[in-house]
């Protein structure tokens, strides 16, 4: 037994040392940024998943839609990778249309960054740091390195097995990997941020920014901790580095050193230029067609779709939207109710619509109403009662008849009629960032101006990197949400 435990315990080795030795033969290549690195992917496998990748994330999130401000990244991006270990490879810089506070790479050069983190940033070489710490990413291969150290972690897990016919011990290996896999971890954030300064320096930008990127980040951690209003860690960045972190410190000085040699001047003016009308809150691209053309009106808090290609004027109490070659016309007007009574009996007796044909009751997202089509015009009629309110629908085809495609055209118009929800308010009702000079009043006496957000006060702190005491001078350019 005691030889047959022994042997086991040869062949195990054995067999692990073997395995050890052919990955390294087969798969040790030299990282571009000059380290040793076991990785088992090429760099044209590396491209092709990053392109793969590319097209899923596009269709799961929307691209923010300012062509002037994806010109001005993508600007300051090649101009960073053009300084970078792996110059020849096509790099792809997007922002992305989400409120959260995050950036990413995928293998091969795609990078991204979200509007909700860009809010929070104040200068081109704030940006740049955060660009160039992606890049950072992408030229040490961080990703390729994961998904080799994950491949070989599953590998030994199946070796343990097959050796020890334990299948727990293939658990436990995979839990560690795992706990270790679980993001790039300390050191391959230090690794992004010092490449992302030298790439800083080199292209004429302020090394330290990447120190300033942290301390934004953090105040927002902070603050997202005291008012316990959630949000989401910049993959890690809070986790791995801690305020004054020495080795930062220590990665960065040596890139400043290099910077000492540039003289180059960015001006300021471009990034506020840019950034100017930067929106915040959720995105107004809400996922489904119906959302692409969905028309809201915020004084009387009503909403409704038209298909794509329709436009609208509108009053305050009045809408009118035609379709694209305007063979169909759509109008909304408003009457208050005087006494309430059923909506059939109103478009009877109020509107003198009798004899209506294609008839039906109406009750959608909790409110009444009643249709039909008036013979004596071939118009589809509506009114739907919200509030104190009774809202009049009139559909019309421009040639005086009305066919059965485009009666269902004007019902699924009339259906959609609905109020705006809560969680809508920012899309009804949009608001951005706006660069002003500060005339002397106080982040409390601007909240108050716009209560845009229940901690307007300290979100404009933290937009203008005031926080958590800090008040604007007098003359400086400032941050203000309309």
């Amino acid at each position: 037994m005691k030889n047959s435990l022994l042997k086991q315990n040869y062949s195990l080795k054995n067999c692990i040392l073997s395995l050890c030795g052919l990955c390294f033969l087969s798969s040790c290549a030299v990282n571009p940024t000059g380290g040793i690195d076991f990785v088992t992917m090429s760099e044209s496998r590396e491209i092709e998943l990053g392109a793969e990748m590319h097209q899923q994330i596009l269709q799961e999130n929307p691209v923010y839609q300012d062509q002037q401000l994806q010109e001005y990244v993508n600007e300051i991006g090649q101009k960073l990778a053009a300084e970078s270990h792996r110059p020849d490879i096509e790099y792809s810089f997007t922002v992305i249309d989400s409120p959260d506070i995050n950036a990413f790479a995928l293998p091969g050069g795609f990078i991204y960054i979200n509007r909700g983190l860009m809010l929070y940033l104040n200068s081109e070489d704030q940006l740049a740091a955060v660009l160039g710490h992606e890049i950072g990413h992408v030229t040490a291969r961080h990703s390729v390195r994961q998904q080799a150290a994950s491949q070989s972690n599953s590998v030994l897990a199946g070796v343990l097995v097959v050796a020890t016919g334990v299948s727990s011990l293939g658990e436990t290996s995979s839990l560690l990997g795992g706990a270790l896999l679980s993001g790039y971890g300390r050191d391959m954030e230090l690794e992004s941020d010092g490449l992302g300064a030298e790439y800083l320096a080199n292209a004429g930008y302020d090394p330290l920014a990447m120190v300033d990127v942290i301390g934004v980040l953090k105040n927002h951690e902070d603050f997202t901790k005291r008012t316990s209003s959630g949000g989401v860690s910049y993959h890690g960045v809070f986790a791995t580095h801690p305020r004054n972190d020495t080795r930062l410190q220590e990665v960065v000085g040596r890139a400043n050193e290099l910077a000492e040699e540039n003289d180059s001047t960015i001006d300021p003016q471009v990034f506020r230029e840019r950034m100017d009308g930067l929106a915040l809150g959720a995105s107004t691209q809400m996922a489904g067609s119906d959302a692409r053309n969905r028309y809201y009106q915020t004084l009387l808090n009503y909403t409704l779709v038209f298909p794509d290609g329709w436009s609208w004027s509108d009053t305050t109490t009045t809408l009118n939207a035609n379709s694209a070659e305007d063979a169909l016309s759509f109008n909304i007007g408003v009457q208050r109710l005087q006494a309430f009574k059923e909506p059939r009996l109103f478009m009877q007796d109020d509107l003198g619509l009798a004899g209506l044909q294609k008839t039906e009751s109406l009750s959608q997202f909790g409110l009444q109403g009643y249709t039909g089509v008036n013979p004596a015009d071939n118009t589809r009629m509506a009114v739907v009662y919200y509030g104190p309110r009774a809202f009049i629908m009139t559909g019309a085809e421009a040639s005086g008849n009305l066919s059965a495609e485009n009666d269902n055209i004007l019902l699924e118009a009339i259906r959609s009629f609905r109020p705006i929800a809560a969680n809508e308010r920012n899309i009804a009702d949009p608001i951005s960032i706006v660069y002003v000079r500060s005339d002397g009043k106080t982040y409390a006496q601007l909240a108050a101006e716009n209560p845009f957000d229940p901690n307007a006060e300290d979100l404009l702190r933290l937009y203008n990197s005031d926080y958590p005491r800090g008040e604007p001078a007098i003359g400086e350019w400032i941050k203000i949400v309309r």
